[in-house]
């Protein structure tokens, strides 16, 4: 895949009824507060400053559309976790993220971000859990790893198959990136191709 993509924002949404109407594909970016979702979004653009990347956990309250290379969505989805949280069943999950990922006919396939360097989140598994009684294509990126050795990632990586195992018979695609070192940009840019393709 061309290391170029030409990308730009598109429109903030507070619900779904307002994500944008045309025939094009959302892949969605989504995972728990601070976990480096904006600064993934620029670096698999190229361009800084793209998502706004904030000190501040649970700043992205809306789902953001960026049109990328005028064929497909990157949606940048708020994370969860963070904000206070509503007494629904879903209660975990603000009404804006359940409503995108199960009702949004748009999106076509969800990144679940998470920490490399932490073992695996309740709220992280509990995400997951949702998704697969809900038949949502989803696949996981460990992000920040940068941080780790080699070994401590791949340990990390192993815990988490290991524990995903213990509900899921077939595990989902996991890629693996870093921010601060362009690490996954291009195998995550060449999946979202592949899945835009295979639908």
């Amino acid at each position: 895949m061309a290391t170029a993509v030409k990308a730009k924002f598109k429109c903030s949404s507070e619900r779904i009824s307002q994500v944008p109407k045309d025939e094009l594909k959302d892949i969605a970016f989504i995972g728990r507060s601070n976990v480096g979702k904006s600064s993934l979004v620029n670096m698999l653009t190229g361009i800084k400053g793209l998502a706004k990347v904030s000190g501040t956990p649970g700043k992205t309250r809306l789902i953001n559309h960026f049109l990328i290379n005028d064929s497909w969505y990157l949606v940048d989805l708020p994370g969860y976790g963070y904000a206070r949280v509503s007494k629904s069943k879903l209660g975990e999950f603000s009404k804006i993220i359940t409503d995108y990922v199960l009702k949004c006919e748009k999106m076509h396939f969800l990144f679940v971000l998470v920490d490399s360097r932490l073992e695996p989140q309740k709220i992280d598994l509990n995400f997951i859990e949702l998704l697969g009684q809900n038949g949502v294509p989803f696949g996981i990126i460990f992000t920040k790893a940068d941080k780790l050795s080699q070994a401590q990632l791949n340990r990390s990586i192993t815990t988490y198959k290991k524990t995903l195992a213990e509900q899921w018979e077939e595990l989902p695609p996991m890629l693996v990136s870093s921010s601060e070192k362009g690490t996954g940009r291009e195998e995550i840019l060449a999946f979202i191709e592949e899945c835009l393709k295979n639908y």
